[in-house]
């Protein structure tokens, strides 16, 4: 779990930071001006080591906590040492690309936070063990069924719009998780359709 605590830490740090410094902020953000007309190309993934306030940061980098561990050993032993973290930065860039070309001519348009790749890190968990009992809000419910609501949730407010959240990089991260991890390992796919099908304690 070394690489998901030493993600953790860097983004906690330099959110703290940024959050006191609003250069730092403006020069990490996902705004496509910098990248198309400067080719600030960094803005990607450092738009994920940013965040609005600190509820925003500690929900996402809790998430991260509990379920990265777990993604972490999977990515690592197939991929190496480096494997969980070229999944998370893979989740920043393709959950954040949709949201770029649409806002690409933007100029008022920003976004930040991990959101994106921490959907990518949950669904993908959510392969593995679909029946996990998790607390959404001092609620237990599996796995499996917080998947649903959140992609009913996030299609909903993204077709609603107006509180400045990047629902769409949310789902977009989601499908990343899911593809990319069946596409690493094949086996996962029968495994989670035949966990689905036969739930343990629910």
């Amino acid at each position: 779990m070394l690489t998901t605590i030493l993600i953790i830490a860097v983004t906690c740090v330099v959110s703290f930071v940024a959050l006191q410094n609003r250069r730092l902020m403006d020069d990490l953000v996902l705004w496509p001006p910098a990248i198309t007309r400067s080719r600030e190309y960094y803005r990607l993934v450092s738009y994920g080591l940013v965040h609005a306030d600190f509820g925003h940061l500690f929900f996402n980098m809790l998430t991260l906590f509990f379920f990265g561990r777990v993604m972490e050993q999977l990515y690592t032993n197939v991929m190496g040492p480096l494997g969980f973290v070229t999944f998370y930065i893979g989740g920043l860039l393709v959950s954040i690309l949709p949201t770029y070309m649409q806002n690409r001519k933007n100029a008022g348009y920003t976004s930040l936070g991990a959101s994106g790749a921490v959907s990518a890190v949950l669904f993908a968990y959510v392969l593995v063990a679909p029946w996990t009992r998790i607390l959404v809000f001092i609620i237990p419910m599996p796995a499996v069924l917080y998947a649903i609501l959140f992609v009913v949730y996030s299609i909903y407010m993204d077709r609603r719009g107006g509180d400045n959240v990047n629902h769409g990089a949310h789902l977009w991260g989601a499908a990343y998780g899911v593809i990319f991890t069946i596409a690493l390992q094949p086996g996962l796919l029968p495994h989670f359709l035949e966990a689905i099908s036969n739930p343990r304690g629910f």
